[in-house]
């Protein structure tokens, strides 16, 4: 499977030391309305006060989401006490194969508190295009099923503070310390009564 991912350059305060790459202010917040399980429409308001870890993929991908869903799924276990903070969003690249009930069965099987979202094909597209994701669905190879086919996607996690700012891009191969010790930093920045 090809995948692409941009990066962006952002500007950071000097007092911070992040190893991810600093977006704040170059990415907008979070803001979304998708279908969750059982069609139930989900926000970004359904999130208020959690940190989120978002990316963009889908249930037949045959390696990266799975390895994605993984790692972060580590990144929490290493985060402990601190990890009921923090929320994993899967958002759905594949309206078509991936209902809200299959997606959430999918990270399920990762992490019991992950969320899995989908939508219109708009609704995905203009989420996408929000976060400067690409992705394309591939035509069925000549004799095969409709229903079987790749999707082209970008990789990375964007991590939002809990106030809904978006504040980190992680590669899909970064390691999981490097990605716990940044979250580590940045909740214990968003903690009550800092900035």
């Amino acid at each position: 499977m090809t995948c692409c991912l941009v990066f962006l350059t952002a500007c950071s305060d000097p007092t911070q030391k992040w190893s991810l790459y600093d977006v704040s202010g170059h990415l907008p917040d979070l803001k979304f309305s998708l279908l969750g399980e059982g069609n139930k429409i989900i926000t970004q308001k359904d999130l208020k006060d959690k940190t989120v870890l978002m990316f963009f993929g889908y249930a037949s991908c045959p390696d990266i989401c799975p390895t994605t869903m993984a790692q972060l799924t580590e990144v929490l276990e290493k985060l402990g006490d601190q990890a009921k903070d923090v929320r994993i969003i899967f958002v759905s690249v594949d309206p078509h194969r991936d209902t809200p009930d299959v997606l959430q069965a999918y990270v399920n099987a990762f992490n019991k508190n992950a969320i899995g979202l989908t939508g219109s094909e708009k609704q995905v597209a203009d989420l996408a295009r929000r976060y400067r994701v690409a992705y394309q669905i591939e035509k069925p190879k000549p004799g095969d099923d409709a229903k079987i086919y790749d999707v082209t996607h970008s990789r990375g996690v964007f991590i939002f503070d809990k106030t809904g700012r978006a504040r980190l891009l992680a590669p899909d191969t970064e390691k999981v310390d490097v990605v716990t010790q940044d979250l580590r930093q940045l909740l214990e920045l968003t903690k009550p009564g800092k900035s």
